[in-house]
């Protein structure tokens, strides 16, 4: 029987364990999951303005980073410019206390810019205001100069709300390892028990999410052991290598029910691993489509990657990932090719229909509920 998000927040507050791993797809929940997960641990005072509620939310027994935390951060596009050369585009942050300590109280701004050229592109520059208030943006363009006050794409944008986040929380790590209270540079995180991440950074190429995910898991394994940590992801990478650098031996899977309620399932053991093999067998199949050199073998490596499929999510057979109007059809398709053994049945060159169901077959698994990569809309 599923439950509500409500009841899934509270197992994993009573697990008690130090790091806990949830995959889900997108569209799933974890972005309501983390909501939920805060309104259990630190209710917000319902007298309280919404903008106040928004502004203190990162303070207390929780931090947390999900699509809300992108809201206290919007543009300023100047549209009454004359023209488009002379716009001055800024990013500019709603007043709130999250941002005013990494920042104001902290000068966390040259580490800010430093995390954010390492994971995108180390000639755009971020520059804050003296009110830490607003950010203006440039690029360098050589031997032609800067280009300056340049709006950035959305998901450099995120990865800078990200770094924003990954700056506070090294802080807080660093001033919660002092053990004695009295001691520290601030109380204000003397309670806090949590930190919730709600897939940090989507837009990273395969490298610097790698390199995401390793300083995730060495500030993990730097913090006092009294500070528990809940991340969620849809991304199989990011998963993979938080599991093998943190060395948890289980993560747990979020799915949705068709009767709207959730089902955290645990993941034990090779299960965990298994996406980083369905990288591997994806890349093989999409470098043989791209460069039309689909062999009979593809057809097998296409077969292995909807079984590894089939066993993470936990369908019994492979073949009910196939597309329901030809279940059947596809499944002879795959069985016959991968399974010929009459030497006039092994042709090196499959005929262009049989290439263009290698592509479909692939398709149809990236594209739908089962293998889902790119983040579309609200979570």
């Amino acid at each position: 029987m599923g439950q509500t998000l409500t009841e899934i927040a509270q197992t994993l507050r009573d697990a008690n364990k130090k790091v806990q791993l949830i995959y889900a797809f997108n569209g799933t929940g974890k972005t309501r999951l983390s909501r939920e997960f805060k309104a259990l641990i630190a209710p917000t005072d319902a007298n309280a303005a919404e903008g106040e509620q928004e502004q203190n939310e990162s303070i207390g027994r929780i931090l947390y980073y999900n699509a809300f935390t992108e809201d206290l951060f919007y543009w300023d596009n100047d549209l009454e410019a004359v023209s488009d050369t002379d716009a001055i585009r800024k990013l500019k942050i709603h007043p709130n206390s999250f941002t005013d300590w990494v920042l104001a109280e902290q000068g966390q701004d040259a580490n800010i810019i430093a995390h954010f050229q390492r994971y995108t592109n180390d000639k755009l520059t971020p520059r804050f205001n003296e009110h830490y208030n607003e950010i203006s943006f440039s690029i360098d363009g050589g031997n032609d100069g800067n280009v300056e006050n340049i709006k950035i794409s959305k998901g450099e944008e995120s990865c800078l709300i990200w770094c924003i986040f990954y700056s506070l929380l090294k802080q807080v790590v660093e001033v919660l390892n002092q053990p004695e209270p009295a001691e520290r540079e601030t109380n204000r995180f003397n309670d806090l028990e949590y930190v919730f991440i709600d897939d940090p950074v989507s837009s990273l190429d395969d490298n610097h999410l790698i390199e995401l995910a390793v300083n995730i898991a060495e500030l993990i394994k730097s913090s006092p052991s009294n500070l528990h940590y809940i991340i969620t992801t849809h991304n199989p990478l990011f998963i993979n290598v938080l599991i093998n650098e943190i060395g948890n031996k289980i993560c747990y899977m979020l799915d949705k029910q068709d009767d709207g309620t959730y089902e955290l399932k645990e993941k034990k053991g090779d299960s965990n691993k298994s996406f980083s093999y369905h990288l591997y067998l994806k890349h093989i199949i999409e470098e043989a489509i791209t460069t039309n050199s689909i062999q009979k073998y593809h057809f097998i490596l296409l077969r292995n990657l909807y079984e590894k499929t089939a066993n993470f999510l936990g369908y019994p057979q492979w073949s009910e990932l196939l597309p329901d109007d030809k279940k059947v059809y596809y499944n002879r398709i795959i069985q016959f090719t991968s399974h010929s053994t009459l030497s006039n049945e092994v042709v090196p060159e499959p005929t262009e229909p049989e290439k263009q169901v290698v592509k479909f077959l692939l398709d149809h698994l990236v594209n739908n509920n089962y293998y889902k990569e790119e983040q579309n809309g609200t979570v």
